[in-house]
C-alpha cells in the first residue's frame, strides 16, 4: 500500500524506478502455501516473470521451485540458493551450452518441446556421462483467451509437440537411452483470466496420460505449467488472484494423481502486484484533442503496452485537482511509448508523481538500454519504512 508518508519518501528519490511491496509478496506466498503447497502440489516460480534477487529470495524461503528458460537463468537461480531438485528447465530453444548448464546441475527436469531435441539432449547426455530427467510438453491446442503474442498452446504456436506427434514419440524414447522420462509437461499461456481454459486443459490431460499409460510409460509427474492472470483493471480491489478457486479446479478435474506429483509454473500471479513503477511528470502537452502528461518512464522501463496492448492502472501520487483526460506517454522516441490514452486523472503539472501498477512481473526483467536509458533503480517497502 502507498501511504503518504511512503509518497513524501517518493519525492527524495530520483525517478523513475521500481517499487516492490514485500508485505503483499509475502501475502500472496502465503495463499499459494495454503490452498497449493499444503494440498500437496509442487509450485515452480516462473523466473522470467522477475528474476530480482530480493524477490527470488523470499520466493525461495516459501518454499517454492523455480522455471527457467535459459542457461542464465538456471545460474540465477542456483545463485539465489534454489536448488537443483527445484528446477525445470523449458524452453523452445536450447542452446547445447545450455543444455550443458543444466546436465551440469542435475536438474529436476528438462521440458523438452521437440522430437529432435529429445535426440540432442540424449547425445549431449551421453557425452557427459549423465542420464537428464525429461518431461515432455505437449501441445494440448486449447484457445487461452489471452493476447495472441501469450497464448502458446495451440496447433500454430511454436510450443510443445502435438499429439500427431505421439506414435513417433513413443517409438524413438526407447532408443533415447541416457534420458530418464518423468512427466509430462503444459503451458497453454499467459494472463489466463478466466479459469475454462483450464477446465479444458485437465480434460486434455486426462486423456493424454492414459495414452500414455496405455504405451507402458509410467509417468512420476505432470507439470500443468502456469497462466494465472492478474486483475490489472483494479490492482486494490483483487491484490491477490483466487488461488483458491485455481488449485481446487484442478484437484476437481484432473484425474486420480495420487501416484503423481503435480506441479504448476506460476509467475505474474506471483509478483505482478507487488511491483509499481513511479514515474515523475516532465511535461503536461495540450495537443488539438488531448493533453499529453509526459513521464521520465518510458517503454525502455515498462514494455507491455508498448508490445502486447496491455493496460496498466495510473494513479496519481501528488494531487487530488478536477479530473481531466490525458495520454500518459513516455520520452522514448517511438509512438508506440504510451501507456494509457484517454484517461481521466487528477490536474497534473510539472513535478508530480504518478504510479504505473502491476509492474511486478515482466516489468523489470524486460526493461532495455534503447536510446540508451540507465536502468533505473528498485526499492523495496522494508526500506522505506
Amino acid at each position: 500500500m502507498i501511504t503518504s508518508a511512503l509518497i513524501k519518501k517518493f519525492g527524495t528519490l530520483q525517478t523513475p524506478f521500481y517499487y516492490y511491496d514485500l508485505d503483499l509478496l509475502r501475502s500472496t506466498l502465503d495463499e499459494i502455501r495454503k490452498h497449493g503447497i499444503e494440498k500437496g502440489y509442487h509450485i515452480h516460480f516462473a523466473i522470467k516473470a522477475n528474476f530480482n534477487n530480493r524477490l527470488l529470495q523470499i520466493i525461495r524461503d516459501a518454499g517454492l521451485g523455480v522455471d527457467c528458460v535459459s542457461g542464465p537463468e538456471i545460474e540465477r537461480a542456483i545463485e539465489a540458493g534454489f536448488k537443483p531438485d527445484q528446477i525445470a528447465f523449458a524452453g523452445v530453444g536450447k542452446t547445447d551450452e545450455e543444455i550443458q548448464t543444466g546436465l551440469k546441475y542435475n536438474i529436476f527436469s528438462f521440458n523438452c518441446e521437440s522430437l529432435q531435441e529429445l535426440a540432442v539432449l540424449n547425445d549431449l547426455a551421453a557425452a557427459s556421462g549423465k542420464k537428464a530427467n525429461v518431461a515432455v510438453r505437449l501441445n494440448p491446442n486449447i484457445k487461452a483467451k489471452t493476447h495472441k503474442y501469450i497464448s502458446t498452446g495451440l496447433m500454430e504456436n511454436k510450443f510443445g509437440i502435438t499429439p500427431d506427434k505421439l506414435p513417433e514419440l513413443f517409438n524413438l524414447l526407447p532408443g533415447l537411452t541416457s534420458l530418464n522420462l518423468k512427466g509430462i509437461h503444459f503451458h497453454i499461456g499467459s494472463q489466463i483470466r478466466q479459469l475454462d481454459p483450464f477446465l479444458q486443459l485437465c480434460e486434455k490431460i486426462n486423456i493424454i496420460r492414459e495414452q500414455f499409460e496405455q504405451e507402458g510409460i509410467e509417468l512420476e509427474h505432470l507439470n500443468l505449467g502456469g497462466g494465472y492472470g492478474i486483475n490489472y483493471a483494479n490492482p486494490d480491489e483483487e491484490p491477490i488472484p483466487d488461488f483458491k478457486s485455481f488449485f481446487e479446479l484442478f484437484r476437481q478435474n484432473l484425474a486420480d494423481t495420487e501416484n503423481q506429483q503435480v506441479h504448476f509454473e506460476l509467475g505474474r500471479s506471483i509478483v505482478g502486484q507487488c511491483g509499481n513503477l513511479i514515474s515523475k511528470v516532465l511535461f503536461v502537452k495540450k495537443g488539438i484533442s488531448t493533453n499529453f502528461a509526459i513521464i521520465d518512464a518510458g517503454m525502455t522501463e515498462l514494455i507491455r503496452p508498448a508490445l502486447y496492448q496491455a493496460e496498466h492502472r495510473v494513479d496519481v501520487l501528488t494531487s487530488d485537482k478536477p479530473k481531466k483526460y490525458y495520454d500518459v506517454v513516455g520520452p522514448i522516441c517511438e509512438t508506440s511509448d504510451t501507456f494509457r490514452k484517454d484517461i481521466e486523472l487528477p490536474e497534473l503539472q510539472r513535478g508530480d508523481l504518478v504510479a504505473i501498477r502491476s509492474a511486478g512481473a515482466y516489468g523489470e526483467v524486460m526493461s532495455s538500454s534503447f536510446n540508451l536509458r540507465k536502468k533505473v533503480d528498485a526499492y523495496y517497502s522494508d526500506e522505506l519504512v
